[in-house]
């Protein structure tokens, strides 16, 4: 009989953005196994829940009908909010939605898959073990709390240190953390080395099938492009001064925005007349992709902080899956990858730097391809779901096989 898992997800298809492509294709590939899988998420509503009325984004016909095996609880919450308060409402009501489904159901698991941030989903996840007496998986995507006194938006030391305990007890109580980023590892076990050995790497990937030609242009239709998430950790203001500086040279920018900031972000591009730039409304990934590979840099940034040399952005993957240079003010893991790889440049918050790496791109089309193909050759060898996929095949067998072993006493 196949082993019954139940993942547990604030975000899943259709939703747009890292998290929801991840456990859109977890999910998906995990059905195409012998293993028997459910999933507990939300109706989409990242980054705005009025974006998934469009049913272009509802493309995949198959999750579109398994209504059997997606499990969706509502909330009526409209929308994230930068407010602290409103943000903590929206965890609690999802949260506590997802427990009275769990308490309820009649359906028994033999393990449970949750990922985070937040926080809260691994709460729930945990509680989903004890519930159905069953194994137990946790995906951490960011680390959580740390991320939320990287931004500076959250940094009440009783509630941080509630929230520590928390996250110590979560790691304790599962049998893998899996990780996005390498730059996790040094962090999970300095809160106790014994959760290294729990410790597998499976990064944001692609499907081979979105790895598009390299394009090499000439300079003439050089383009620029910042996709993806305008939030707390993407150091908006260095955005705006690079969009500044770049239409002093008559080089185009496009921005496919989304998230907190980029209302600002729109309003600091019309109160400074820039011209050379076009915001894009949110995308399919599909067109995304496809519209990505039209450009020759791909930007990236990340707010200075310490918590951020840990993680890599999955826009970072999404330029390289594309073909297309990087430049990015970053550091820690996301800088080691591109200044090894020779995807791009790093200039860490400085964007007189970023300029100048962006001029040799635009004067060299043939750094652009070779950095270009360096991007598509590692997603072919690191990135690509189709072999990542065993990975967590393979540590789902091991923990089941574990738990197996344990009964006749060879794990005493």
């Amino acid at each position: 009989m196949s082993k019954k898992i139940l993942i547990i997800s604030q975000h899943f298809y259709p939703e747009i953005g890292s998290a929801g492509n991840r456990m859109k294709n977890i999910y998906s590939m995990l059905q195409n196994s012998d293993l028997a899988v459910n999933i507990l998420t939300t109706d989409p509503t990242y980054p705005v829940r009025n974006l998934y009325s469009d049913k272009s984004f509802w493309d995949d016909e198959e999750l579109n009908v398994d209504t059997e095996n997606i499990h969706r609880v509502s909330v009526r919450n409209k929308k994230y909010s930068r407010s602290i308060m409103n943000r903590l409402y929206y965890y609690i009501e999802i949260t506590l939605k997802m427990i009275w489904f769990i308490l309820r159901s009649k359906k028994n698991y033999d393990m449970v898959f949750a990922t985070s941030p937040p926080i809260f989903i691994g709460i729930v996840g945990l509680i989903a073990k004890i519930r159905f007496r069953s194994k137990f998986i946790l995906d951490i995507r960011d680390l959580w709390p740390e991320s939320l006194k990287g931004v500076n938006v959250f940094n009440f030391p009783p509630i941080i240190y509630l929230f520590k305990q928390v996250e110590g007890m979560l790691y304790k109580s599962s049998d893998k953390i899996l990780i996005n980023s390498k730059g996790f590892y040094n962090y999970i076990e300095s809160i106790s080395p014994n959760f290294k050995r729990k410790i597998v790497y499976i990064p944001n990937s692609a499907k081979s099938e979105e790895v598009f030609p390299v394009n090499l242009s000439s300079g003439r239709d050089f383009k620029v492009i910042y996709a993806g998430n305008i939030g707390l950790a993407q150091n908006d203001k260095l955005l705006i001064d690079l969009a500044k500086e770049l239409n002093k040279k008559h080089i185009k920018m496009t921005i496919i925005g989304y998230g907190l900031k980029r209302k600002g972000l729109l309003e600091d591009i019309k109160k400074e007349g820039l011209t050379n730039v076009h915001v894009v409304p949110p995308l399919t990934r599909n067109e995304c992709f496809k519209l990505i590979s039209q450009h020759q840099v791909g930007i990236v940034t990340l707010v200075n902080s310490d918590v951020f040399k840990t993680v890599l952005p999955g826009k970072i993957v999404d330029y390289m899956t594309c073909g297309v240079p990087i430049v990015a003010s970053v550091s820690g893991f996301s800088k080691e990858i591109i200044n090894r790889e020779k995807v791009g440049y790093v200039s860490e918050t400085n964007v007189t730097g970023m300029i100048d790496f962006i001029d040799y791109l635009y004067r060299n089309p043939e750094k652009r391809y070779e950095q270009g193909m360096n991007g598509q050759r590692y997603v072919r060898e690191h990135f690509l779901w189709e072999d990542n996929i065993n990975i967590l095949i393979d540590t789902i067998n091991e923990v089941f096989n574990e738990k197996s072993l344990s009964k006749v006493g060879r794990y005493e």
